[in-house]
């Protein structure tokens, strides 16, 4: 993830919801499609509860996101876990309904609105601790997301970051980067 400088946390908060965006996508690419519902164990859950649960999280919490409560009175918790999608394109489908109606929530509020008061289960939050709290939320499901595709992939997983070994390369890379900028 290229760090943009910023002091907006409305602009950076978008641009990490991006980046998970984008990391659990490039996992999910790398996973071979049968094994997107399959679970390590009886009590985990596959890439597709995953996601099914994410997307579930995302309508509730985004949709009429500064009038209503965040945990919608229809949400079926439990029901996310259950059935999941059961092919790529379904998934992807879920994924991206999910994350359509986050960028929505989001892209159209100013700095302002983040001192703005919203409810998730009927406890108050700013709509900063709001967007901070799913960020939590959604950078731990992708990071279950990674681990799983990885495990999945095998011996083909490519590494969405720094590979193993390569640190020294790209801190040669960056200081030499540096040097340049001077």
């Amino acid at each position: 993830m290229a760090l943009t400088f910023t002091t907006s946390c409305l602009k950076d908060s978008l641009e990490l919801l991006q980046y998970y965006k984008r990391l659990g996508e490039r996992a999910m690419e790398q996973a071979p499609e049968e094994s997107l519902s399959l679970a390590l164990d009886r009590e985990s859950n596959s890439i597709a509860t995953i996601v099914k649960h994410m997307a579930g999280n995302m309508r509730s919490r985004w949709t009429d996101f500064l009038t209503t409560d965040g945990e919608k009175p229809a949400r079926h918790r439990d029901e996310e876990f259950e059935a999941p999608p059961r092919t790529r394109a379904e998934v992807m489908a879920l994924w991206e309904d999910g994350w359509g109606r986050v960028f929505a929530a989001l892209e159209p509020l100013t700095e302002s609105d983040l001192s703005r008061t919203v409810t998730i289960r009927s406890e108050p939050h700013s709509v900063m601790q709001a967007i901070h709290r799913q960020i939590a939320h959604y950078a731990y499901h992708v990071g279950q997301i990674v681990y799983l595709a990885k495990h999945f992939a095998g011996e083909h997983w490519v590494a969405l970051t720094i590979p193993r070994g390569k640190s020294g390369e790209f801190n040669a890379q960056v200081t030499a980067g540096e040097a340049s900028q001077r």
